[in-house]
């Protein structure tokens, strides 16, 4: 196939951009080197795997990422399309069966007359139209040309995946469904009780476990927060896993009646039911350690593993000030850059800036403007973020949320709630009005 643009990575980002461009009417040759090279994360040649969590997180139009999973199925985002077809059940969240999802995404990006996909590693910054979607685990050499271009080195941060458990070797006796507050179907998770001595005992296990050995140049790599690792969390005091990944609030154990002390949670992994991971688990544990310490979670003492936790490196580059409004490399404006390799964390946050660099794209080849969406929308609001709304100097990996959204001008002080909701329907309308100018 001739091609008119060339995109570098078929991970959600990559593959959403290749999907907007091509469903444009335009000609995408997409390269992605697994299938011919693997990655430390990745465990499959899919097309936008998901190496972590299975979920996309919450579907609440009230909640930022629920509004941003809104906007993208409003914009045909292939992505969303595929997780609602996979859909399985996680309270007000969205989760997918994660190898369905992915092969249905492979199969429509495989079948498009449009976009040629070629598995090669590519090594060298494109001389034309091009998009740069190769995710946090970038080849090293493309990542070198990166940083020849711009004279800036890429910042990185550790990112950690939680062990996904058999559903036939938890033990329901002790574990229960439900979902916190009953949300959902009410029932969405599997809850494995813990009374406090049962909790400090794993608490000094997670400190005392083995961990893996970081390699010199890691060192000083800091984590980010939204993929703490749990052993990490446990370091920063005995009851900060009580608050957060285990926090029993809103979970009765049908055994006494109460709350337990604390509480791990599995969520569904696959449309059988047969797989389920460990809510917010992710850990750099050894993988004998991993087996040893989370069979000591009641419910868990006989726990088969079909994945362990582990760690990988993710790199970003400093996007407020390599970046034009449109996500091109201000030093090479024929190349665009899209997903986590932005500085944008989590796979819906990915996928909409794969999204907007493949619309950007091909207004361009069309040669008309493309305005970028309001910043009271969830995809402006994210992509004035990285494009200028950060401080450079001190940019970290962020989820959309609503504090990168315009403030409301409200006179007096209103409830949480109610300004969500206000921020949310004025998203709505800025969207449709901009759809309605574009």
């Amino acid at each position: 196939m001739t091609y008119q643009i060339h995109i570098i990575g078929g991970g959600l980002a990559g593959s959403e951009a290749a999907w907007q461009l091509a469903e444009a009417g335009y000609k995408v040759r997409l390269s992605e080197m697994r299938g011919i090279e693997g990655t430390p994360a990745h465990q499959t040649d899919s097309l936008a795997e998901l190496v972590c969590s299975n979920s996309f997180r919450s579907d609440d139009p009230l909640n930022a990422v629920g509004l941003l999973h809104a906007e993208m199925r409003d914009l045909g985002s292939l992505i969303l399309r595929e997780a609602d077809k996979h859909k399985v059940p996680a309270g007000s969240a969205l989760a997918v069966d994660r190898d369905g999802y992915a092969e249905g995404v492979t199969a429509s990006i495989e079948g498009h007359p449009n976009i040629d996909l070629v598995r090669e590693r590519v090594d060298a910054l494109p001389e034309g139209p091009a998009i740069i979607a190769t995710g946090p685990l970038t080849g090293a050499a493309l990542a070198e040309a990166v940083r020849s271009e711009t004279g800036e080195d890429a910042l990185a941060f550790f990112d950690a995946i939680a062990p996904i458990v058999h559903r036939e070797s938890i033990d329901m006796e002790i574990a229960w469904f439900q979902s916190r507050w009953n949300k959902g179907e009410g029932h969405d998770y599997i809850n494995c009780p813990m009374n406090k001595d049962e909790y400090l005992a794993f608490h000094a296990a997670l400190l005392a476990g083995e961990k893996g050995e970081f390699k010199e140049w890691e060192k000083d790599t800091p984590y980010f927060d939204g993929c703490m690792p749990i052993e990490v969390m446990a370091e920063r005091g005995v009851d900060t896993l009580r608050y957060g990944p285990m926090k029993p609030v809103g979970l009765d154990d049908p055994r006494t009646g109460r709350w337990p002390y604390a509480v791990v949670q599995l969520r569904q992994d696959n449309a059988l039911g047969t797989l389920w991971n460990m809510v917010g688990f992710q850990t750099k544990l050894k993988y004998a350690e991993q087996v040893r310490v989370f069979r000591m979670i009641p419910g868990l003492q006989n726990a088969e593993f079909a994945r362990l936790g582990g760690l990988h490196r993710n790199t970003f580059i400093q996007s407020p000030k390599l970046l034009d409004g449109s996500l091109r490399l201000k030093s090479r404006p024929n190349i665009r850059f899209a997903g986590q390799i932005t500085g944008c964390e989590g796979y819906v946050e990915s996928a909409a800036i794969g999204l907007l660099a493949g619309r950007f794209a091909a207004a361009e080849l069309a040669g008309a403007a493309f305005a970028p969406p309001p910043p009271e929308t969830a995809l402006g609001a994210l992509l004035s973020h990285i494009t200028g709304g950060a401080e450079a100097d001190t940019y970290q990996p962020m989820n959309v949320n609503f504090g990168l959204f315009p403030p409301l001008a409200l006179a007096g002080k209103s409830k949480k709630a109610d300004r969500k909701a206000m921020m949310a329907a004025r998203a709505r309308e800025a969207l449709q009005s901009w759809q309605a100018a574009v």
